[in-house]
């Protein structure tokens, strides 16, 4: 599986301001409601319920909070870049400043952990996480994650 799969690059978000993790979760919950039709309320609540069991904030600035909606059809991803990293209680303790927020449906079990990896495998790769954060724009963005897709296809 690969990010061009799941990856909405129309909500790609190159400057998005986190403040705290609390607020940042609520605009994620916002920005997927607005993208997909689903009650940002319901979002916020199953991504908020994943945290509780441990952080989603992984290692070396990013991010993945992810859950399962009910009435989602196909897994979705979207992307944000924060303008300045917030402390998001990461494993590695830096602060976050790249996230990937994934929902799936209930049922996608496998789907879903094959999602998870394919954003770790893009994530894992530090010259890609610097051209992330290098990137200007939401297009720049959207080509660094469509070329880390095509690099891991090889």
């Amino acid at each position: 599986m690969q990010l061009s799969d799941f990856l909405d690059f129309d909500a790609i978000t190159s400057r998005l301001s986190g403040g705290n993790k609390k607020s940042l979760l609520q605009q994620l919950a916002n920005l997927a409601s607005h993208q997909l039709g689903i009650d940002a309320a319901e979002i916020l609540a199953t991504i908020n319920e994943r945290e509780q069991l441990g952080s989603t904030g992984f290692g070396q600035g990013v991010a993945i909070p992810h859950g399962k909606i009910d009435g989602l059809n196909r897994i979705y991803c979207m992307f944000a870049r924060l303008s300045e990293p917030i402390d998001y209680k990461a494993i590695d303790g830096r602060p976050v400043d790249l996230l990937f927020l994934l929902l799936s449906p209930p049922d996608a079990g496998a789907e879903h952990l094959k999602a998870l990896a394919a954003i770790s495998r893009v994530t894992r790769h530090r010259p890609t996480l610097e051209k992330m954060r290098g990137a200007r724009s939401r297009d720049a963005l959207a080509a660094v994650l469509m070329g880390a897709d095509e690099r891991d296809a090889a």
